[in-house]
C-alpha cells in the first residue's frame, strides 16, 4: 500500500473517537461511507476556545493485542490493518499541513507489544513533528493503557491535549466491556499522574507555557451501565483530576466482535448525557440535582434542566429580582451569561416583562412557567392541547 492508502484504513473508523467539539452540537459522527474514505482523511471540528479547525484523526496502527468487545480494532477481527512507522507518518502529517488540508491531528493506536511500546511510537512521532518539522499546530495524544509514567509526562510536554479512555464508570462494568483491561492500574491512574504533573510542574515546562487538557471517552450502552454511574464517574473526574470533558459515545454494534448482536443504544441517550454533564461542570448542579428515573437514567423525552425544573420550580417560581445565579441558571433558557446580563440590569432597574428578558438574550418562553416578574408570574401563550 502506499501512504494514501494505508491512511485512508487508519482513518476510517476513527468515528468512535471522539475530539474537540461537534461544528453541529450533540451530532453524533458516522463512520466514512467506501466512497468517502476515497476522498476523505479530515473533518471539521471545533476547539475547546472555539477555534475551528480540519483535523486529521488517525491510528498510528491498527493492529491490536486486546480483545475489547465492542472495538473494530479487536485481535482477531477479520479485516485489513494497516501501520504506520513514526518517521512516515509525520512526514506524511508534515506534508498534510504544509498544503493547509489538517490544521491539527489526534493520534491514536491499537496496542501491539504492551502499550509502553506503543506509548513510545506516539511520542516518536510527535516528537518529530515538533523537532524535525517545527510543527506547532494542535496535538492531540492518546495514552495507552500500560504506559508508564515518565511517558505520560513526556506526551504532556508535547501536545495541547492528553486523554485515555475510561470506556466505563467502573470495574465492574469494564469487565464486561474490556475484560483485559484493569480500571484503576491501566486507565485512572495515568488521569491522576496527569493531575500530578499538572499540580507540580511548572507550566512554562509544557508545551506553549500550559499544560494540555485532559478529556476521556465513555462507551454508552456498551456494559449495560446506567447514566447514574457514568455521571458520578464524571462528577468524581471534574473535581478530582480537573477533566476538561468526558465524551459518551453511543454504543453500536459492530460486525465480527462479540456485541455483533447486542442492540444499539438511542443517540437521544448520548445527547442527554452530553447535557448532564455539562450541568455537573458549568453549572454547579450535583448529581442529586439531576432528574434521575426509577431505574437511574436519565429521561429521554426532555432535557435534564427542562425535567429537573419541572420537578421543582413549577409550583414553586423563583424571583427574577431577587434570585442568585446559582438559582438563576437552574431555570431553563436561562444560561450563564443570560444570568450575568440579568445580575446586571437589576442594578438599574426592576425587571417586569418578558421583553425585557429577552432583550437580555434569555428565551423567555423557556423560562416563563418557573419564574416570578416583581412577585408576578409570568403571561404563558396558551395551547389547544
Amino acid at each position: 500500500m502506499d501512504s494514501a492508502d494505508t491512511l485512508r484504513l487508519l482513518t476510517s473508523q476513527m468515528c468512535f473517537e471522539a475530539d474537540g467539539e461537534p461544528v453541529q452540537p450533540h451530532a453524533t459522527p458516522s463512520c466514512f461511507s467506501p466512497k468517502e474514505r476515497d476522498q476523505t482523511f479530515v473533518h471539521p471540528a471545533q476547539l475547546p476556545n472555539g477555534q475551528r479547525i480540519m483535523l486529521l484523526k488517525t491510528l498510528l496502527s491498527s493492529v491490536c493485542e486486546r480483545d475489547c468487545f465492542y472495538c473494530p480494532f479487536r485481535a482477531g477481527r477479520d479485516f485489513r490493518r494497516a501501520t504506520f512507522k513514526p518517521d512516515e507518518f509525520a512526514s506524511l502529517f508534515a506534508k498534510l499541513s504544509a498544503a493547509k488540508m489538517a490544521e491539527g491531528m489526534f493520534l491514536s493506536s491499537g496496542l501491539a507489544g504492551g502499550g509502553a511500546r506503543t506509548q513510545d511510537k506516539l511520542i516518536a512521532t510527535a516528537e518529530i513533528l515538533r523537532g524535525k518539522y517545527q510543527y506547532r499546530g494542535y496535538i492531540h495524544l492518546k495514552i495507552m493503557p500500560g504506559a508508564e509514567k515518565d511517558q505520560v509526562y513526556r506526551a504532556m510536554q508535547l501536545a495541547d491535549r492528553v486523554s485515555i479512555n475510561l470506556e466505563a464508570p467502573n470495574t465492574e462494568r469494564l469487565a464486561r466491556l474490556a475484560p483485559r483491561k484493569m480500571f484503576f492500574e491501566e486507565l485512572l491512574e495515568p488521569l491522576k499522574w496527569v493531575e500530578e504533573f499538572r499540580s507540580t510542574i511548572p507550566a512554562y515546562k509544557f508545551w506553549k507555557g500550559h499544560a494540555p487538557s485532559t478529556v476521556t471517552q465513555f462507551v454508552a450502552g456498551g456494559s449495560d451501565e446506567s447514566d447514574l454511574e457514568l455521571l458520578t464517574a464524571t462528577a468524581w473526574l471534574n473535581k478530582n483530576v480537573r477533566l476538561k470533558r468526558a465524551y459518551f459515545s453511543a454504543f453500536n454494534p459492530i460486525q465480527d466482535t462479540p456485541f455483533e448482536n447486542k442492540p444499539p443504544t438511542d443517540p437521544m441517550r448520548e445527547h442527554r448525557l452530553y447535557q448532564a454533564s455539562f450541568l455537573l461542570r458549568d453549572y454547579g448542579f450535583d448529581l442529586e440535582d439531576l432528574p434521575f428515573t426509577h431505574e437511574s437514567n436519565l429521561p429521554l423525552h426532555t432535557d435534564p434542566k427542562q425535567a429537573r425544573a419541572q420537578m421543582y420550580l413549577r409550583e414553586q417560581p423563583i424571583e427574577i429580582n431577587k434570585a442568585d445565579k446559582r438559582d438563576l441558571i437552574r431555570v431553563p433558557g436561562i444560561g450563564l451569561k443570560g444570568a450575568d446580563a440579568i445580575l446586571r440590569a437589576r442594578k438599574t432597574s426592576r425587571l417586569r416583562d418578558l421583553s425585557v428578558l429577552r432583550k437580555l438574550g434569555i428565551v423567555a418562553e423557556r423560562a416563563a412557567p418557573f419564574i416570578l416578574l416583581d412577585g408576578r408570574r409570568a403571561p404563558q401563550q396558551t395551547t389547544l392541547f
